[in-house]
């Protein structure tokens, strides 16, 4: 017989010290632990309740599963490798605890519904928590937004400026995304939020059982209807590791905006000492490392997402061991993309913009769009006026000067359609502003979505 193995009845041999090595998940679940017991509490009141177990019984298993608790949450608690998982680990500490009643937790379930209950437990609390952080990062945002509305700056396709905006309407650009961010999210949880605990192994359980009363007791808001689907699906952890990449990847996009903004070549922000690194070698050096290990760590979340696909997509129904392998990479994508959360809105609490070097960028050709939409307005076509204003900034680049050196005698040698007011245009607060459309850069537009963020974010 296979000596302290809850399962041992079955087997003539004592387990290869092999097998307990490569087979035990305790090393890394005992992350569940907290969660494994609030699913036991649950389902033993549930027990008793439905008369499968006396109530002294139930009662004395859960005080005992309490004090399991207890001692787990003040590192008292000693992991046993032989005992394979963070469920066999307490169920056995029960027994020993408070005698074999303890063994009639595991009445009306397996370790398949079992483990997939905290599982979900756990990741229920994970997306709570990682929403209220994106809510945090979009208030320092919307904060960053309304410091520098009288800031511009320019606004880049192809890593070449473009065209002026105000510095708000960049922050309020990564409010946008993040918001999404928080949508899916929230919509995951919906999947998420689903009681497994009931299925048994596979095929249901044979006890009079009442589900809903643990759905209740747990906070769920629904009951998953299909028992092999309940043991064997992993969906909504593959769905939580695509809304988790998705989040890293709009955390590195604005990591690498910040950290060509920092550089010596751009000059656009500063960012906060404190947040920053040194050289060992070279005094002048300040690193944005926080940044540039976000954007590494999005490859990581990435590399999280496939490997699960990868462990279920040549799964049969229902429960393989194979799915052992789920809780590690969404364990790392929980860890890593709180952090990163958390780093990025350190990073833009702290950021200043160096008002001198943005308005400067954001002038010059970046205001060449709007003498071609100047002779637009005066009634030529716009291919007609992209091809004139592009020779006047040929013209200008041949004798190295800027847009805002020109003349209007000179611009009147391109077309007799220029006027005085045409000069008016080459500010990059004048351009900014004239873009009005909804969703534009224009102040007064800005400040409608600071104003509309300001209350849905109650900020």
């Amino acid at each position: 017989m296979a000596e302290n193995k809850l399962w041992g009845g079955r087997f003539s041999e004592n387990t290869d010290a092999f097998v307990e090595e490569f087979t035990e998940s305790v090393s890394f679940d005992k992350e569940l632990a907290l969660y494994d017991i609030k699913g036991s509490i649950a389902h033993v009141k549930m027990l008793s309740k439905q008369g499968i177990i006396p109530k002294e019984e139930a009662e004395k298993i859960i005080e005992g599963l309490n004090q399991i608790a207890e001692d787990i949450k003040k590192g008292r608690f000693q992991w046993k490798r032989e005992l394979e998982d963070v469920h066999m680990n307490i169920e056995k500490a029960l027994i020993e605890r408070i005698g074999n009643i303890g063994g009639k937790v595991h009445t009306g379930r397996s370790r398949n519904d079992q483990v997939i209950t905290a599982f979900r437990l756990y990741l229920k609390e994970q997306i709570q928590e990682i929403i209220e952080l994106l809510i945090k990062l979009q208030k320092s945002l919307l904060k960053k937004a309304e410091e520098y509305i009288d800031i511009v700056m320019p606004a880049y396709t192809h890593l070449q400026r473009a065209q002026p905006i105000r510095a708000s309407h960049y922050f309020m650009a990564y409010l946008e995304m993040f918001n999404r961010d928080i949508e899916r999210f929230r919509d995951n949880l919906k999947r998420v939020n689903e009681l497994p605990l009931g299925s048994g192994a596979v095929a249901g359980v044979d006890f009079p059982i009442d589900r809903e009363f643990v759905a209740k007791e747990l906070g769920f808001s629904s009951i998953m209807r299909n028992s092999i689907d309940a043991t064997a699906s992993r969906d909504f952890a593959i769905e939580f590791l695509s809304c988790s990449s998705i989040c890293m990847a709009n955390m590195s996009r604005l990591s690498e905006d910040l950290i060509i903004y920092s550089s010596s070549e751009f000059n656009f922000v500063e960012l906060p000492d404190k947040l920053t690194t040194g050289s060992s070698i070279m005094p002048q050096k300040k690193n944005p490392d926080v940044l540039e290990l976000i954007r590494g760590k999005t490859g990581r979340v990435y590399g999280d997402l496939v490997s699960l696909l990868t462990i279920v997509k040549g799964l049969p129904l229902a429960y393989n061991r194979d799915l052992q392998e789920d809780k590690e990479p969404v364990f790392d994508a929980v860890k890593t993309l709180k952090g990163s959360i958390i780093g990025i809105t350190k990073i833009i609490d702290g950021l200043k913009i160096k008002k001198e070097n943005t308005e400067k960028a954001a002038g010059g050709f970046a205001l060449a769009t709007d003498l071609a939409n100047y002779l637009a307005e005066k009634g030529v076509p716009f291919r007609e006026a992209h091809h004139i204003v592009g020779k006047i900034v040929a013209y200008l680049i041949s004798q190295n000067r800027e847009l805002e050196d020109i003349k209007l005698e000179e611009l009147k040698n391109f077309s007799p359609l220029f006027e005085e007011d045409a000069l008016n245009l080459l500010s990059a607060y004048v351009v900014a502003d004239r873009r009005k459309s909804f969703g534009g850069t224009a102040k007064e537009r800005i400040l409608q979505q600071i104003n509309y963020w300001k209350e849905k974010l109650q900020a």
